[in-house]
């Protein structure tokens, strides 16, 4: 992240004014050092000094506030910028595909995460001036990770393919059966080893992994060595992959970490990236689970070039008003409702999962009884007014059961797949390091 200008020359000024007046002779001028530099070529772009140095201070507190000791600066140092060269092709990637992020989606994401915290947005502002980051600064953070995610979801997601067949022998299986069961909070750490390595290297990683290993018997610190040695996209959060089935881990690693204690670590494994230990931080859960639904229908009007914003929300309130006043819900949404998803069922969305539904909407089916209509509202789709016909607790279905499957086993092969398309986008990208 770019330095602001006043903020490098601030501490320039204040020097000047300790130099009593005294006049700069030309060699002394020849001895002012630039304001900022380049660390890194990055194929079309750079990575300047000042956005390592920004860096390696977030990183530096969150390790602090974890009550981790730091690695040596200068193998910190190396890690943050691998990752700042990573997210850097990452967001190249995603200027050249033209994905942009509007201010109406970064600002619903700082609600979002405010919300999450239990805050306001200006709770939320003062809480990041306690961490030395500014608001603005915030939001440019948030920018860019919403890019690299969109990337990836282009990128990554959309290949991953998963047959029905595939779905059916994970059900059938052993796994399968016990995809409701415990979750598991790990970390990992990846030794990498470069494709088509040859087996000197091979042994050589083996071998890091290995005394990586015997480390964490003799009581080292997981989240450090991670920071110092894991090649993992995480490494810097100390290797922590959040909570995960068992069923959503890679062979062997599905069966082994069932059979961990909480604390304990397994033998390095040889995967294709590596050789990768994972660590047990928790585990939860395994009881039945129950999932809420509601029946809903909606009326859904954009707004368009010949349509303004306060035009769709008109409409949709005349609509409200028709049907209070007697006409067909379902008529009128299949006539006008320009959710292409719906309309031509009258607009029922038939039984749905709340979690899938954006905010907005959730929120007034949330607080709307059942067979009444909702107020007007909006979501970043346009303008609705729902109806709830019905609301419901259920034991997860068989259509359930296959969408989690199919979830499980999309984010099994998407972990492998990430690691390998970074991997494939950092080697074929041209990197100057000119630390």
């Amino acid at each position: 992240m770019k330095t602001k200008l006043s903020e490098v020359l601030r501490p320039l000024a204040l020097g000047a004014l300790l130099l009593s007046g005294a006049t700069l002779a030309p060699a002394a001028l020849a001895q002012v050092q630039p304001l900022d530099r380049v660390v890194a070529i990055v194929d079309n772009d750079v990575i300047m000094q000042s956005q390592l140095n920004q860096r390696m201070r977030e990183v530096q507190q969150t390790i602090e506030k974890r009550g981790a000791d730091a690695p040596p600066t200068d193998v910190l140092q190396q890690q943050v910028l691998e990752r700042l060269i990573t997210e850097n092709l990452q967001l190249q990637i995603g200027e050249r595909s033209g994905i942009r992020i509007s201010d109406e989606e970064l600002n619903q994401a700082m609600g979002t995460i405010a919300q999450r915290n239990n805050m306001s947005l200006e709770q939320f502002r003062e809480a990041l001036a306690r961490d030395g980051l500014s608001l603005e600064t915030a939001r440019e953070q948030i920018r860019r990770e919403m890019v690299i995610s969109r990337v990836r979801q282009r990128r990554v997601a959309e290949r991953i393919q998963v047959s029905n067949q595939e779905v059916q022998n994970f059900l059938a299986s052993d796994l399968g059966k016990l995809q409701l069961s415990e979750e598991y909070h790990l970390a990992n750490i990846l030794i990498a080893v470069p494709e088509g390595a040859d087996s000197a290297t091979i042994q050589a990683a083996e071998r890091t992994a290995m005394d990586t290993y015997q480390q964490l018997q003799q009581g080292a610190d997981f989240a450090r060595l991670a920071v110092s040695r894991s090649g993992s996209e995480n490494a810097l959060e100390g290797g922590d992959m959040g909570w995960r089935k068992a069923a959503q881990l890679p062979p062997p690693f599905d069966t082994e970490v069932r059979e961990l204690s909480v604390g304990e670590v397994t033998q390095p494994v040889r995967t294709p990236p590596g050789f990768v230990m994972l660590k047990l931080l928790d585990k939860r859960g395994g009881e039945t689970q129950v999932r809420d639904e509601v029946h809903v229908r909606h009326i859904l009007i954009k707004p368009s070039a010949i349509r303004s914003d306060e035009e769709a929300r008109l409409l949709v309130q005349r609509l409200r008003d028709r049907i209070n006043a007697g006409e067909d819900f379902a008529q009128l949404a299949r006539s006008l409702s320009e959710d292409p998803g719906s309309a031509l069922n009258g607009g029922d969305l038939n039984w749905i999962d709340p979690a899938s539904l954006v905010p907005e909407f959730r929120e007034v089916m949330a607080n709307t009884p059942s067979g009444e209509l909702s107020q007007v509202f909006k979501s970043p789709y346009g303008w609705h007014i729902l109806e709830v016909l019905g609301r419901r607790a259920t034991d997860a279905s068989e259509q359930f059961r296959e969408q989690q499957a199919l979830s499980l086993l999309r984010n099994r092969k998407y972990d492998e797949e990430l690691q390998a398309w970074l991997r494939q986008i950092r080697d074929e990208a041209y990197v100057e390091v000119k630390l």
